[in-house]
């Protein structure tokens, strides 16, 4: 009961703003965990004093890993934060304060001093993971991944007119009208993050409907009264014949599936968008630059294992209806794919790209991909595909990191794309 007590004080002291941080203790105790706190920043340490509690063996206090809580809590909020453990009957000691100008972490206990260096422990925490990935990944990736994993931080970078509010776009979480712009999203056997994406379309005004390869084979859907088509991402087929290749079968050898998406894409007021396993099925059904003397084709990651991660995207200067609005901007985004790399065999000008990943080398760019791409585009603008999946990013809440002065955006600028694709039906139907 005591610690269902700790842990709703906790999640109420994050509602109410009062916490600016926080850590559990449990492998390798407290020190570990304020370690782990300070290592999240490339700057500052803290002042830690251990006076408030109980016992006097050092490594106990320090490598215990009895449950606890560690918080930073605001100066303008001690009084209220003191008042309330107290109203609430909860345990706790102040033991320290950020050092934002020292790299180190300072604990003292009575006559009891000692100095950890923040970076040095850091490389050290790092090694056990490096040691377990050179085992796992191949063409030196391992390496890579621990010499730049200090050098590639995330960066994010918005254009002036978002918002970050649902109103700013016309789009509420309550509509339950039919809008009458019709999207739908193809499943095969092993897609998965179908929900994110149906959900993702349908607050940016689409109505949504949920069709598996087996109604386009039967011809129960013709998609004929669909307008914008999304391949979601997944493990189609559990991918045994490598990336979605097995899904490309299931359009290329089944005559009523194939006729509906020949169909759809012969039509002018159409759009197409593929994630991940979805992108594979595009670029193997050469679906974006079939005008392409030399067809694009979607490799194993470098690392020849699966990266799951959250990086960083630029979008630069593109003509495509989803992201032309988002040029310039720098967002952040999850990848999970074993056969991400884009090898694209034309030179970089032939290619509508639009999105970037932030750095060349691994693990910035997971997969290896040339030109550091993460989206493609066909030159018309209409048909996008591209890797890393911006439906599970299109709240702050989703993002691994948020810029702290857009912390209460309803939504990111990742939904603008899906916005910008439902204007653009509305308007060339």
């Amino acid at each position: 009961e005591y610690f269902a007590d700790c842990f709703n004080a906790v999640q109420e002291m994050i509602e109410k703003g009062w916490i600016m941080a926080g850590h559990d203790i449990s492998a390798g105790g407290l020190i570990t965990t304020l370690l782990e706190m300070c290592f999240a920043n490339t700057e500052g340490g803290m002042h830690v004093n251990l006076h408030s509690l109980a016992g006097n063996d050092i490594i106990k206090m320090l490598l215990a890993e009895n449950p606890g809580v560690v918080i930073q809590v605001s100066d303008k909020y001690k009084e209220e934060f003191k008042d309330y453990m107290e109203e609430n009957g909860i345990g706790y000691a102040k033991i320290g304060y950020p050092t934002p100008s020292e790299r180190t972490i300072v604990i003292k206990k009575d006559e009891y001093t000692h100095t950890f260096d923040i970076d040095a422990l850091r490389d050290t925490w790092y090694k056990t993971s490096y040691l377990l990935d050179r085992d796992q990944s191949f063409n030196g990736c391992a390496a890579k991944r621990r010499d730049n994993y200090k050098k590639q931080p995330v960066e994010m970078k918005f254009h002036d007119s978002f918002k970050g509010s649902l109103e700013s776009y016309g789009i509420s979480a309550g509509r339950r009208t039919a809008s009458g712009i019709k999207a739908a999203i193809i499943r095969e056997k092993g897609t998965n993050g179908e929900r994110e994406m149906a959900y993702s379309l349908y607050l940016a005004g689409f109505d949504v409907k949920d069709v598996m390869m087996t109604d386009l084979i039967t011809g129960r859907e013709t998609l004929e009264d669909v307008n914008m088509i999304v391949f979601c991402g997944g493990f189609s087929n559990s991918d045994v014949l490598g990336s979605a290749k097995g899904w490309a079968g299931a359009f290329l050898f089944n005559p009523k599936a194939k006729e509906a998406l020949d169909k759809f894409y012969a039509r002018k007021d159409t759009l197409s968008l593929g994630i991940c396993n979805g992108c594979q099925l595009m670029v193997e059904l050469n679906l974006i630059n079939p005008e392409h003397e030399h067809r694009t084709r979607m490799l194993h990651n470098n690392s020849h294992k699966f990266e799951s991660t959250f990086l960083g995207l630029d979008i630069p200067q593109n003509n495509s209806v989803m992201f032309s609005s988002l040029s310039g901007d720098k967002l952040g985004i999850w990848v999970a794919h074993g056969e991400g790399k884009f090898s694209l065999p034309e030179s970089e000008d032939k290619y509508n790209v639009v999105a970037r990943y932030n750095y060349a080398e691994y693990p910035g760019n997971p997969n290896g991909s040339d030109y550091n791409v993460a989206g493609i585009c066909s030159a018309d603008g209409r048909h996008l595909a591209m890797m890393p999946h911006l439906e599970r990013a299109i709240f702050p809440w989703q993002n691994a990191w948020y810029p702290a002065e857009h912390r209460q955006d309803d939504v990111t600028p990742w939904i603008e794309a899906f916005v910008n694709a439902r204007k653009w039906i509305e308007n060339n139907k």
